[in-house]
């Protein structure tokens, strides 16, 4: 069976500016991975060319085995599911409906269920029939997440899913994630917390001027060097009984 995501030497510009340059990964179904770097490095566009919504320049993405430039809008929304950096929502849509976009190949009824069930597992079901404008930021957020929850797809990413939420309602958010990775899911998303990233994935992927310059399980990937070299801190990763913390201060 092919990997859920796989990308092959890809490169992405903009204008006359390269933004990846050569990035290869494979990402295995029951695994989280996070992919980390400091701002402009290049996680969204790694994202998203991945995903066929940004033109290669070179290189070629898979989803399941196939090429994304080959693949309908409707193909690829069977095969990845993609929750944006961006939480803007156009229309004041009530949550339910929100979240149903998620499976949207069902019928009404079904989607409606799925959708109230995913609503329910991010702690926002009592948001059901509330219109996305009339809520906060955060609340907005998980119903964005639930709409992600929603989907049946054999990919999962994420772009700073944890963006802006309570410290509970982030490792509720990672939590969930985790939980669809361990029912098989291949689960991918993108973080600036180091020591989160480093609690609850099981790789990390780190990017640096659009090149991937680490990957491994986080004590390999987020190394004395590489938190040097790439994010400017003098320090490393403590072991607690919470799980790992990222010690370090500026250089």
């Amino acid at each position: 069976m092919s990997a859920p995501w796989v990308l092959s030497e890809v490169a992405t510009r903009h204008g006359a500016n390269t933004v990846l340059n050569g990035a290869s990964l494979t990402v295995a179904a029951g695994e989280v991975v996070g992919v980390v770097g400091p701002n402009g490095a290049g996680k969204t566009s790694l994202l998203r060319a991945g995903l066929g919504l940004l033109p290669l320049a070179a290189g070629e993405a898979r989803l399941a085995g196939m090429s994304v430039a080959t693949l309908t809008p409707g193909a690829r929304a069977r095969l990845a599911g993609y929750l944006p950096q961006d939480r803007r929502v156009a229309w004041n849509l009530p949550a339910r409906m929100i979240a149903a976009l998620g499976a949207a190949d069902l019928a009404e009824d079904a989607a409606d269920a799925r959708a109230l069930d995913a609503l329910a597992r991010v702690g926002a079901d009592h948001l059901a029939d509330r219109g996305a404008l009339d809520m906060s930021g955060g609340e907005r957020a998980r119903v964005l997440l639930a709409r992600l929850l929603a989907t049946r797809a054999p990919l999962l990413i994420a772009d700073e899913p944890v963006a802006g939420l309570d410290p509970d309602a982030q490792l509720l958010t990672l939590d969930l994630l985790r939980a669809e990775a361990a029912k098989g899911a291949a689960v991918v998303a993108t973080l600036h917390d180091l020591g989160l990233a480093a609690r609850c994935c099981d790789r990390i992927i780190v990017l640096s001027h659009g090149r991937i310059v680490a990957e491994g399980p986080p004590r390999e990937a987020l190394s004395r060097f590489i938190l040097s070299h790439v994010f400017r801190l003098d320090g490393e990763l403590v072991e607690t009984s919470a799980g790992p913390v990222l010690a370090a201060r500026r250089i």
